[in-house]
Protein backbone atom coordinates (compact mmCIF):
# COMPACT_ATOMS: atom_id res chain seq x y z
CA UNK A 1 0.00 0.00 0.00
CA UNK A 2 1.53 3.26 -1.09
CA UNK A 3 0.18 6.73 -1.74
CA UNK A 4 0.43 8.39 -5.13
CA UNK A 5 2.96 10.83 -3.67
CA UNK A 6 5.18 7.94 -2.53
CA UNK A 7 4.82 6.22 -5.91
CA UNK A 8 6.05 9.45 -7.54
CA UNK A 9 9.19 9.29 -5.39
CA UNK A 10 9.67 5.59 -6.18
CA UNK A 11 9.30 6.33 -9.91
CA UNK A 12 11.86 9.12 -9.69
CA UNK A 13 14.26 6.81 -7.84
CA UNK A 14 13.94 4.21 -10.63
CA UNK A 15 14.90 6.91 -13.12
CA UNK A 16 17.92 8.02 -11.05
CA UNK A 17 20.53 5.28 -11.41
CA UNK A 18 23.25 6.82 -9.29
CA UNK A 19 22.88 6.80 -5.51
CA UNK A 20 24.41 10.29 -5.28
CA UNK A 21 21.57 11.59 -7.48
CA UNK A 22 19.02 9.84 -5.27
CA UNK A 23 20.64 11.30 -2.16
CA UNK A 24 20.47 14.80 -3.69
CA UNK A 25 16.82 14.18 -4.60
CA UNK A 26 16.00 13.27 -0.98
CA UNK A 27 17.69 16.47 0.19
CA UNK A 28 15.70 18.48 -2.38
CA UNK A 29 12.46 16.93 -1.08
CA UNK A 30 13.43 18.11 2.39
CA UNK A 31 14.26 21.62 1.20
CA UNK A 32 10.80 21.87 -0.39
CA UNK A 33 9.06 21.25 2.94
CA UNK A 34 7.90 24.14 5.10
CA UNK A 35 9.84 24.43 8.35
CA UNK A 36 8.02 23.95 11.63
CA UNK A 37 7.66 26.98 13.87
CA UNK A 38 10.06 26.93 16.80
CA UNK A 39 7.01 27.08 19.11
CA UNK A 40 6.11 23.47 18.21
CA UNK A 41 9.67 22.14 18.47
CA UNK A 42 9.07 20.95 22.00
CA UNK A 43 9.77 17.69 23.87
CA UNK A 44 6.25 16.39 23.08
CA UNK A 45 6.92 16.53 19.32
CA UNK A 46 10.58 15.48 19.43
CA UNK A 47 11.44 12.01 18.17
CA UNK A 48 13.81 10.09 20.42
CA UNK A 49 16.32 7.72 18.88
CA UNK A 50 17.53 10.05 16.15
CA UNK A 51 21.07 11.40 16.02
CA UNK A 52 19.70 14.66 14.62
CA UNK A 53 17.01 16.84 16.10
CA UNK A 54 13.68 15.59 14.69
CA UNK A 55 10.14 16.77 15.35
CA UNK A 56 6.90 15.18 14.14
CA UNK A 57 3.70 17.22 14.52
CA UNK A 58 0.59 15.09 13.89
CA UNK A 59 -2.85 16.34 12.99
CA UNK A 60 -5.88 14.08 12.71
CA UNK A 61 -8.76 15.20 10.51
CA UNK A 62 -12.13 13.74 11.42
CA UNK A 63 -13.16 11.11 13.94
CA UNK A 64 -13.37 7.34 14.17
CA UNK A 65 -12.29 4.90 11.46
CA UNK A 66 -12.51 7.53 8.74
CA UNK A 67 -10.13 9.90 10.51
CA UNK A 68 -7.26 10.96 8.27
CA UNK A 69 -3.65 11.08 9.46
CA UNK A 70 -1.70 14.20 8.61
CA UNK A 71 1.66 15.31 9.88
CA UNK A 72 4.41 17.82 9.41
CA UNK A 73 7.99 17.33 10.44
CA UNK A 74 11.32 19.04 10.62
CA UNK A 75 14.96 18.36 11.41
CA UNK A 76 18.19 20.23 11.82
CA UNK A 77 19.87 17.90 9.26
CA UNK A 78 19.07 18.30 5.54
CA UNK A 79 19.14 14.58 4.72
CA UNK A 80 16.82 13.87 7.67
CA UNK A 81 14.44 16.60 6.47
CA UNK A 82 14.43 14.70 3.18
CA UNK A 83 13.67 11.43 4.94
CA UNK A 84 10.78 13.15 6.72
CA UNK A 85 9.53 14.29 3.30
CA UNK A 86 9.66 10.66 2.09
CA UNK A 87 7.69 9.53 5.17
CA UNK A 88 5.25 12.39 4.60
CA UNK A 89 4.65 11.11 1.07
CA UNK A 90 4.17 7.60 2.47
CA UNK A 91 1.73 8.39 5.28
CA UNK A 92 0.15 11.84 5.01
CA UNK A 93 -3.51 11.67 4.01
CA UNK A 94 -4.07 8.00 4.86
CA UNK A 95 -6.89 6.90 7.14
CA UNK A 96 -5.36 6.25 10.59
CA UNK A 97 -6.05 2.51 10.33
CA UNK A 98 -4.21 2.34 6.99
CA UNK A 99 -1.12 3.98 8.50
CA UNK A 100 -0.73 0.84 10.60
CA UNK A 101 -0.98 -1.38 7.50
CA UNK A 102 1.87 0.30 5.61
CA UNK A 103 4.94 -1.92 5.34
CA UNK A 104 7.37 0.94 5.81
CA UNK A 105 10.42 -1.34 5.66
CA UNK A 106 9.28 -2.83 2.37
CA UNK A 107 8.36 0.50 0.85
CA UNK A 108 11.64 2.13 1.89
CA UNK A 109 13.54 -0.90 0.58
CA UNK A 110 12.07 -0.13 -2.84
CA UNK A 111 14.01 3.12 -2.70
CA UNK A 112 17.22 1.39 -1.63
CA UNK A 113 17.55 3.69 1.36
CA UNK A 114 18.49 0.91 3.77
CA UNK A 115 21.55 0.08 1.69
CA UNK A 116 22.90 3.61 1.67
CA UNK A 117 22.10 5.15 5.04
CA UNK A 118 24.45 4.92 7.99
CA UNK A 119 23.36 2.69 10.86
CA UNK A 120 22.60 5.81 12.89
CA UNK A 121 20.40 7.30 10.14
CA UNK A 122 18.65 3.94 9.64
CA UNK A 123 17.90 3.77 13.37
CA UNK A 124 16.58 7.33 13.27
CA UNK A 125 14.37 6.51 10.29
CA UNK A 126 12.97 3.50 12.17
CA UNK A 127 12.33 5.73 15.20
CA UNK A 128 10.38 8.18 13.01
CA UNK A 129 8.30 5.35 11.51
CA UNK A 130 7.56 3.96 14.97
CA UNK A 131 6.53 7.42 16.22
CA UNK A 132 4.15 7.85 13.26
CA UNK A 133 2.69 4.37 13.83
CA UNK A 134 2.25 5.07 17.56
CA UNK A 135 0.50 8.39 16.90
CA UNK A 136 -1.85 6.74 14.37
CA UNK A 137 -2.51 3.76 16.67
CA UNK A 138 -3.49 6.10 19.51
CA UNK A 139 -5.98 7.86 17.23
CA UNK A 140 -7.29 4.60 15.74
CA UNK A 141 -7.99 3.27 19.24
CA UNK A 142 -9.72 6.46 20.40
Amino acid sequence: MATAAFEDIADTFEFLDDWEDRYRHVIELGKAMDALDDAVKVPATKVDGCASQVWILPRIEGEGPGAVFRFRGDSDAMIVRGLIAVLHAMYDGLPVADVLRVDAGGELARLGLNDHLSAQRSNGLRAMVERIRLLAAEKAAA
